[in-house]
């Protein structure tokens, strides 16, 4: 944020001596200090705490006062004699902290999407590679908590890093709304005190200086009191969170036990699970990323919270903004490359013991039941758990359906992606003497 204010004054400055408006050797003075405070070679300067008065004006003017300060040590003057240049007349002119607040949190946002892009990404990656590995291993698929049909760890994975990519897309989408910039508007938006090409020329001035392309805002009266584009930036990276979250929490219950609880995957070791229980190993890092995206969720509520406590001509929330959007956005980049490093570039996925729960479950019933019928499956399913048999054993037992026909059915690999019903095979199933018989003896 302290980067972005200095921005700002670069370009006002550079904009005003363009104007005739400030003696150009002043403004070299003020892009010097400024350049410098950017820098952060006087971090010593900015004591001020993120909660603060409403608007920024606090910082805003700690940052006009340091640059006002060393622009006259530059030009010959003493700290804390504000001549020539004054924090106000000079270093704020045609500014206001209105519209110089909302544009530095945009300038904040912008500088630190690129690195989150560039995790998510990267964690989209690893997830791919993963789904590319284990493409061949079936497990049990699992909707409520309880058995479900079929899928492959790789349908998995690639799932996953498919979502981490749409949910990067919807944060990207937010860029534009954020690179409107409202400088210019000054108090209410309205441009008072700013000469009528300022506008333009600042926010030229300030593309130059952070090196990407900024345009100015269509009304520089929303742009004073609506937070929006922060509150879209912040659910986007709600969404982020709330996907990861999911995963982890995954993570966790799919390598849980391993000897009592579903144990299909082994997450890397990175500390003792336990103060008590040797040799117990606790998902860790997936544990860390889990609170990272619960507190990226409260931040996000916080900033809808704050968008909507604008009255009139200004929201004064800016600051609460400023801090959560910037904890959010740090918070995510370390916790993605945290799971990805740390999590998912070990983990492994324990092909016996999927092999195992599967050959156990009756997770293929549902691909009986366009030939024997919903009911007639449903019976089947019941007889295998009373007896603790294969699926497979019934129909047989029964002679419901042919063993080559049944065979091919029930492949493990053909039943994790679309199948058209053999209509042959189910005319004869439905036409079998075993199958009446079977509906009658146990459906009525």
């Amino acid at each position: 944020m302290i980067r972005a204010y200095a921005h700002v004054k670069q370009a006002a400055a550079r904009a005003n001596a363009r104007l005739g408006l400030l003696p150009r050797r002043w403004a070299r003075a003020i892009v010097w200090a400024a350049d410098r405070v950017a820098a952060g070679t006087v971090p010593d300067a900015m004591a001020l705490d993120a909660f603060q008065a409403g608007a920024g004006t606090p910082t805003h003017m700690n940052v006009n006062e340091v640059i006002a300060n060393l622009a006259n040590e530059r030009l010959g003057g003493r700290r804390g004699r504000y001549t020539p240049i004054h924090p106000n007349n000079e270093v704020n002119l045609a500014q206001s902290s209105n519209d110089v607040t909302p544009t530095a949190i945009r300038l904040m946002a912008l500088e630190l999407l690129p690195p989150l892009h560039g995790e998510l990404a990267a964690l989209a990656g690893a997830l791919a590679r993963l789904a590319r590995r284990e493409h061949t291993v079936v497990k049990v698929g699992r909707t409520h908590l309880q058995d479900a049909v079929p899928i492959t760890y790789g349908q998995v994975f690639e799932g996953w890093a498919q979502a981490i990519r749409a949910a990067d897309a919807a944060l990207r989408a937010t860029e534009a709304e954020l690179s409107v910039v409202g400088l210019g508007g000054t108090a209410v938006g309205t441009g008072l005190t700013a000469h009528p090409r300022f506008r333009v020329l600042v926010v030229r001035e300030l593309s130059r200086i952070v090196g990407r392309r900024l345009r100015p805002a269509p009304s520089t009266v929303t742009t004073t009191w609506s937070l929006r584009p922060f509150l879209a930036c912040s659910g986007a990276l709600r969404g982020i969170a709330v996907d990861l979250g999911k995963i982890c929490f995954d993570l966790r219950l799919l390598a849980s036990g391993p000897a009592a609880g579903l144990g299909e995957l082994s997450l890397p070791e990175v500390e003792p699970g336990s103060s008590i229980m040797p040799g117990k190993v606790n998902p860790s890092v997936a544990e860390a990323v889990q609170m990272a995206c619960l507190q990226v969720s409260g931040n996000d509520h916080a900033i809808a919270l704050a968008a909507a406590a604008g009255e009139l001509e200004l929201n004064v929330m800016t600051p609460l903004v400023a801090t959560n959007l910037a904890e959010s956005l740090e918070l995510l980049t370390r916790a993605t490359r945290l799971l990805r490093t740390r999590c998912i570039a070990g983990l492994r996925v324990n092909r016996a013991r999927v092999k195992g729960l599967l050959a156990r479950s009756h997770a293929e019933a549902t691909a009986l039941s366009p030939y024997l019928g919903y009911d007639a499956t449903a019976e089947v399913v019941k007889q295998a758990q009373a007896r603790s048999v294969a699926i497979r054993d019934v129909v047989l037992a029964h002679g419901l359906i042919e063993p080559r026909a049944l065979t091919r059915l029930l492949a493990p690999r053909a039943l994790t992606g679309p199948r058209a019903t053999d209509p042959g095979l189910r005319r004869r199933v439905q036409a079998s003497r075993a199958l009446r018989d079977f509906r009658a003896k146990f459906l009525g």
